[in-house]
C-alpha cells in the first residue's frame, strides 16, 4: 500500500466540506458584525469598505451592505483629494464588475454602480456600454443589464436608431429574447412618431408591416417561444381610448344621480375631478362608489337635494363635466318622469376592442391567415391559438363568435393548466358579446343564461339594465361591481356556485332575488342584501343553508322588510 494516495471516502469528503462550509460562515458573520458595529459607531471609513468588499464579493445580493458602501463614499467624497477619488471610483467599478462577473443578476449590484455612474462629474458611459455588450454577449436575455443599458442609453444620449441597431442583432441571434423586443417597443414608436398615438406609440402602417413580417419569421421558426407572441400582440395593440363619460343617469325616486366613465377614476373630496352643474349652476355634491368603497372606479354617484329635482318646473338640465378628461355630459330630467338619462351608442371599437386594435382589416385578415396556416403545422401551440381567438376578436366579435367558441375548447384541451384563465378570458368575451347585442338592441334586459359563464365583467356597461338573468352558469360570487346596476328590478342568478353576495348591496330598485341551487351555507351571507330597500322576493330553494334548523326564523329577522323568502 505504501506510495498510493490515498482516496477520501464519501463520508469524509461530506465532512470536510461541513467543516469548510462551518468556517466560512465564520467568517462572513464575523465580517457582518463587524461592519454593523463600525456603522453603529459612525466608523464610516475604508476599513468598512474592506469589510463588505469580503462579502459582497462572495454574495453580491446583501442589500444593506451595499447602502454602508454608499455611505462610506459618500463621507469619503468630502475628505479625498479628486486623484484619491479617482482611484477610489475606479477601484469601485472594478469591484463591481467582479461582484456582476459572481452573479450577473445582482440587484444590488446593478443598482450602486448606476448611483455611482450618477454622481461622477465626467463618466466613461462608453465603457458602460461596452460593459452592457459583453455581459449581453453571454446572457442576451439578462434583464437587469437591458434595464442598464437603457440607463446608460439615456444618460449618453444614443440615438434610438443605433439602439435599435443593437437590439436588432440581439434578437437575429436569437429570437427567444423578450427583453430585447421590449427595447424594440420602446424604441420604434421614438423613431416613428404618430400624433394622437397615446402611450402605447401607434406605427405607420410602413413600418407595421416590416414588424409583422420580422415577427412572423420568429414564431415560425421557433412557434412556442412566447417573447415573439407578446411582441405581435403589442404591434397589433390599439392606443388607448379616448376618454368619455358613457352615462349619466338621474332618478328622481332616488334622488341621484349616476354617471360611467370609459376608465376607472378616483374622485378625492375637495378636487374639481368632477363638477356637476344643475340648471346651469354649479351644485357642490359629494361623490361616491356604489360600493361605497371609494377607490378607482369606473362608475360614481351622488345625492341629490330636493330643490334641483322640483317637479313644478317642466324640466330639469344635469351637467356633468370631467376636469381630467375635458369631456362632459348632459341629460334632461322632464316633468312627471320617474328618470332621465344620456347615452352614446357605443360601437364594439369603442367598447371592447382593446386587446388588439382596429388596424385595415386587410392586415388583420392577412394576421389570421398566416396564424391559421401556422396552427395546422402546429395544431397544438397556445400561443398561436390564443392568438387566433384575438384576431378574430379585432375584426368582428359577433361574426366569428361561434368560431372563437370552438378554438378555446382546443385551446382549453391544449393548456389544461390555465383552463380556469381562458374560462374567465372566455366569460368575458361572452358577455362582450351580450351588451354588444343589448346595445344594438337598445333594450334594458340582458340574457346571459346558460353560457357557462365564471366570472362577470364589464358591469359598468349594464348602467340602465333593469332586468338581468345569470342562471344556470358556473359562477361563485356577485362581484361587488354588481352595485354599479342602479336600475335593476331582478335578478336571477340560480343555478351557478354562488357562496358570496358582495355585489348585492344598496342596489336601489331590486325587487326579486332567485338564487336557487348555490352554495350559501350560513344566513350571514346574505347581510348585503339587507341594504336592498325594494327587495319583496327572496328564493333561496336548494341553498345549504335552508338544511340548517331555525334558518327561517334568522332570515326573517335579518330580512324584515322581504315579505317573502322561499327557502
Amino acid at each position: 500500500m505504501h506510495g498510493r494516495l490515498k482516496v477520501k471516502t464519501s463520508e469524509e469528503q461530506a465532512e470536510a466540506k461541513r467543516l469548510e462550509r462551518e468556517q466560512k460562515l465564520k467568517l462572513y458573520q464575523s465580517a457582518t458584525q463587524a461592519v454593523f458595529q463600525k456603522r453603529q459607531a459612525g466608523e464610516l471609513d475604508e476599513s468598512v469598505l474592506e469589510l463588505t468588499s469580503q462579502i459582497l464579493g462572495a454574495n453580491p445580493d446583501f442589500a444593506t451592505l451595499w447602502n454602508c458602501r454608499r455611505e462610506v463614499l459618500q463621507r469619503l467624497e468630502a475628505q479625498k483629494s479628486p486623484e484619491e477619488l479617482a482611484t477610489l471610483v475606479k477601484a469601485e467599478l472594478g469591484f463591481l464588475e467582479s461582484c456582476l462577473r459572481v452573479n450577473p443578476k445582482s440587484y444590488g449590484t446593478w443598482h450602486h454602480r448606476c448611483w455611482l455612474l450618477s454622481r461622477l462629474p465626467e463618466p466613461n458611459w462608453a465603457r458602460e456600454l461596452e460593459l452592457c455588450a459583453r455581459f449581453l454577449e453571454v446572457d442576451e436575455r439578462n434583464f437587469h443589464c437591458w434595464d442598464y443599458r437603457r440607463f446608460v442609453a439615456a444618460q449618453a444620449a444614443v440615438s434610438p436608431a443605433e439602439e435599435l441597431a443593437f437590439a436588432d442583432s440581439l434578437i437575429v441571434r436569437n429570437f427567444s429574447n423578450y427583453s430585447s423586443w421590449h427595447y424594440r417597443s420602446c424604441l420604434l414608436p421614438q423613431l416613428h412618431p404618430q400624433p394622437d398615438s397615446g402611450p402605447r406609440g401607434r406605427l405607420p402602417e410602413d413600418v407595421l408591416l416590416k414588424e409583422l413580417e420580422l415577427v412572423q419569421n420568429a414564431f415560425f421558426t421557433d412557434p412556442n417561444d412566447q417573447s415573439a407572441w407578446f411582441y405581435h400582440r403589442w404591434l397589433l395593440g390599439r392606443a388607448d381610448p379616448q376618454d368619455a363619460l358613457r352615462c349619466l343617469h338621474v332618478s328622481r325616486d332616488e334622488a341621484c344621480l349616476t354617471v360611467s366613465f370609459s376608465r376607472p377614476l378616483l374622485v378625492d373630496p375637495g378636487t374639481e375631478t368632477l363638477l356637476l352643474i344643475v340648471d346651469e349652476s354649479p351644485l357642490a355634491v359629494e361623490w361616491r362608489t356604489p360600493d361605497g368603497r371609494n377607490r378607482p372606479s369606473p362608475v360614481w354617484l351622488c345625492d341629490l337635494p330636493a330643490a334641483s329635482l322640483n317637479d313644478q318646473l317642466p324640466q330639469h338640465t344635469f351637467r356633468v363635466v370631467w376636469t381630467a378628461g375635458d369631456v362632459q355630459k348632459e341629460c334632461v330630467l322632464l316633468k312627471g318622469h320617474h328618470e332621465g338619462w344620456s347615452r352614446d351608442s357605443a360601437t364594439d371599437e369603442q367598447l371592447f376592442r382593446c386587446e388588439l386594435s382596429v388596424e385595415k382589416s386587410t392586415v388583420l385578415q392577412s394576421e389570421l391567415k398566416s396564424c391559421k396556416e401556422l396552427q395546422e403545422l402546429e395544431p397544438e401551440n397556445k400561443w398561436c391559438l390564443l392568438t387566433i381567438i384575438l384576431l378574430m376578436r379585432a375584426l368582428d366579435p359577433l361574426l366569428y363568435e361561434k368560431e372563437t367558441l370552438q378554438y378555446f375548447q382546443t385551446l382549453k384541451a391544449v393548456d389544461p393548466m390555465r383552463a380556469a384563465y381562458l374560462d374567465d378570458l372566455r366569460s368575458k368575451f361572452l358577455l362582450e358579446n351580450s351588451v354588444l347585442k343589448m346595445e344594438y338592441a337598445e333594450v334594458r334586459v340582458l340574457h346571459l343564461s346558460h353560457k357557462d359563464l365564471t366570472v362577470l365583467c364589464h358591469l359598468e356597461q349594464l348602467l340602465l339594465v333593469t332586468h338581468l338573468d345569470l342562471s344556470h352558469n358556473r359562477l361563485r360570487a356577485l362581484p361587488p361591481a354588481l352595485a354599479a346596476l342602479r336600475c335593476l328590478e331582478v335578478l336571477q342568478a340560480s343555478d351557478n356556485a354562488i357562496e358570496s353576495l358582495g355585489g348585492v348591496t344598496n342596489l336601489p330598485r331590486l325587487q326579486e332575488l332567485s338564487l336557487c341551487n348555490n352554495r350559501l351555507q350560513q344566513p350571514a351571507a346574505l347581510q348585503p342584501v339587507a341594504s336592498c330597500p325594494k327587495l319583496v322576493l327572496l328564493n333561496l330553494q336548494g341553498n345549504p343553508l335552508c338544511q340548517t334548523a331555525g334558518t327561517s326564523e334568522h332570515l326573517a329577522e335579518l330580512l324584515p322588510s322581504v315579505s317573502s323568502i322561499l327557502t
